[in-house]
């Protein structure tokens, strides 16, 4: 019993310790982390459960959602005008035409909500069972199950789809980056899988105190939110690391022809990196990429997305939104 109540305080005394550091230590030539995949394949079947083990997700998808569309809706009037935004926003599907891929998409929260926006969606994981749940319960919807193409389920990873061809307007990666083998790997993986000027969105949680509190200590064995060994601390992604690696990172200009080309890191061979600059707090420019904070209000029992003038003050300590754009040429 002792040994048992004291465990997260050791958690507690040891995470300030960890020499863990963002560039994986260890080269493999997979990100799939195999105890990562078994331990949400035993949950697979709560996914659709709203009070269960996936109550929080369920919760976050609506903002997840919402901040999607916000930032298609400011691209397009960016490239477009006003005009084409306002005519964009008049439509509740505003993904029309568009070809999203869901990377991790677990049970199919995510996907099948951009499906209803109207992309053309594909949704990938590496646990086969967590494919299979999300097959069975798109099917039992009429809206996704007669609707051709628009939704459709794989079992593969980010690394095995950049083997082919086709490339996404939009790429989304939604809580997965911390349960990953080697996260650079992986971040170019969903980045050579975006079209020119298309965009990739990720959610994840940051390396700090708080975050360990909140996701570790109070949600796995306080409060119980979720189950023990879900989140490990040492793999949490602060912000400044995902800025820092697409200030270097840069598309290869035969990305689209040569879809097994790794992209490039630091070369002044290739195209400008994704993000050419920063301002006040290390933040990127709003053109070219975004961070922000969401937070979980308990007595409400919803998640709100915080303003973007809220991020340097503490907003993403813990669970955070993350977007970029590819450059147009690259």
């Amino acid at each position: 019993m002792l040994s048992t109540a004291v465990r997260p305080t050791t958690r507690l005394l040891r995470f300030c310790l960890s020499t863990r550091c963002f560039q994986s230590a260890a080269a493999t030539s997979s990100t799939v982390n195999a105890t990562e995949i078994a331990h949400f394949s035993r949950l697979s079947s709560l996914w659709w459960n709203e009070q269960g083990e996936f109550s929080l997700l369920h919760r976050m998808n609506p903002v997840r959602v919402r901040y999607i569309r916000e930032k298609i809706l400011e691209a397009t009037c960016e490239d477009q005008g006003e005009d084409a935004r306002r005519e964009l926003e008049s439509k509740c599907a505003v993904l029309t035409g568009m070809d999203v891929l869901d990377v991790g998409c677990g049970g199919g929260l995510l996907s099948e909500s951009l499906a209803r926006l109207g992309a053309r969606t594909i949704g990938i994981d590496a646990s086969e069972s967590n494919i299979g749940i999300a097959s069975t319960h798109a099917s039992g919807d009429p809206q996704l199950s007669s609707s051709g193409n628009s939704l459709e389920y794989r079992h593969t990873s980010a690394e095995q789809l950049v083997k082919e061809p086709k490339r996404f307007d939009v790429v989304c990666s939604m809580e997965v980056i911390e349960h990953v083998d080697n996260p650079v790997a992986f971040l170019s993986a969903c980045a050579q899988l975006v079209k020119p000027g298309g965009h990739l969105f990720l959610s994840t949680i940051a390396r700090t105190p708080l975050s360990y509190f909140i996701t570790i200590l109070a949600g796995e064995y306080v409060l119980r939110k979720v189950a023990v060994g879900t989140h490990t601390y040492s793999k949490f992604v602060n912000p400044s690391k995902l800025i820092s690696f697409f200030q270097t990172y840069r598309s290869s200009p035969s990305s689209s022809s040569n879809p097994t080309d790794l992209g490039h890191i630091g070369s002044d061979a290739s195209p400008r990196p994704w993000i050419t600059r920063t301002y006040a707090h290390g933040l990127p420019t709003r053109l070219e990429a975004d961070v922000r904070g969401i937070v979980y209000i308990p007595w409400s029992g919803e998640w709100k997305l915080m303003p973007r003038s809220s991020t340097p003050w503490g907003a993403v300590e813990c669970n955070y939104l993350f977007w970029v754009r590819r450059p147009l040429d690259s």
